[in-house]
């Protein structure tokens, strides 16, 4: 199903561009120095599979809304614009159904101010996400599955050089990282002005897929639970919380990759290229580049 994303990774591989290009960026994000609290983490990622073949693979509708559609991205980064699937009601029927959705990656509660906020609020931890003021109300009623070809993590080698990693999942779908949104409008803006739709990616404490590259990573959901994720009418919060570790040994896999998606204006299919193995790797994070869950 996604044969973009395999053809343009075959072509990366062999070291040929995928003939994407390089993806506009509408703003590149705050840049962030790089800090060493290992707590915190997701904040690259990929998403180049075009929106009609996600919306296939999570039996989703795409959005009717007048937005524009986030443009491929092999470099992610907080404030760009992703995809979301969330759940809608009829008001004829009353039966809900999945809905692909645009959003601005970064939460911004309904109560902020201005859209600041969501400059740090990109990730959000899955032990305080469902009493944390910032994410509760999302928690709530506004739980997401945000759709990634992959994401990247990295580690900080003996020589003081930072080394990142792709990973994937090792059947060749999608990951659907359990993801929170909101709805902002700027308080101090006409009424009828347009919104924001924001959104942030839960993390948790990392599984042995993560190889003992960081011990956080994002919360990435089965098909099986997105159903019970998506449902805006469970309240059921032990059950939701349930849901929120890291995917079972063997869902992902990972290889190093060149140190250019440390710069968030290179985004092209050779970033996820395998290079080879650094010695004497040791924790950080690629994340870490941005502050993203509110602490």
């Amino acid at each position: 199903m996604f044969v973009l994303y395999r053809q343009a990774v075959a072509a990366a591989h062999g070291g040929k561009r995928a003939g994407h290009g390089v993806c506009p960026r509408q703003q590149a994000p705050p840049e962030v120095p790089l800090g060493h609290n290992a707590a915190l983490m997701c904040g690259r990622f990929a998403l180049v599979t075009p929106p009609a073949r996600l919306a296939r693979y999570f039996q989703a509708v795409l959005d009717d809304r007048n937005e524009d559609e986030p443009p491929p991205s092999w470099n992610v980064a907080p404030t760009d614009p992703v995809v979301g699937i969330r759940v809608r009601r009829s008001k004829e029927t009353g039966t809900i159904s999945r809905v692909l959705t645009p959003y601005r990656w970064g939460l911004i509660p309904s109560w902020a101010k201005d859209t600041t906020a969501g400059n740090r609020l990109f990730n959000a931890r899955a032990e305080t996400v469902a009493t944390k003021a910032s994410f509760r109300a999302a928690f709530a009623k506004h739980r997401i599955l945000v759709p990634a070809d992959g994401f990247y993590e990295w580690h900080k080698v003996d020589s003081g050089t930072r080394q990142p990693y792709y990973f994937t999942r090792t059947d060749g779908a999608p990951l659907a990282f359990a993801g929170l949104a909101e709805w902002w409008r700027d308080p101090n803006a006409p009424p009828d002005s347009p919104g924001i739709r924001s959104c942030s990616i839960i993390t948790t404490a990392a599984g042995h897929d993560m190889d003992g590259i960081h011990d956080r990573m994002p919360v990435v959901l089965s098909p099986d639970t997105f159903d019970v994720w998506l449902d805006p009418d469970n309240d059921e919060i032990p059950e939701l919380t349930s849901l929120l570790h890291a995917a079972p040994d063997g869902t992902l896999t990972h290889h190093a990759v060149s140190r250019r998606v440390g710069n968030v204006r290179n985004n092209d299919a050779d970033l996820v290229a395998p290079v080879p193995e650094p010695g004497g790797a040791r924790n950080i994070s690629l994340f870490e580049q941005h502050r993203g869950e509110g602490d």
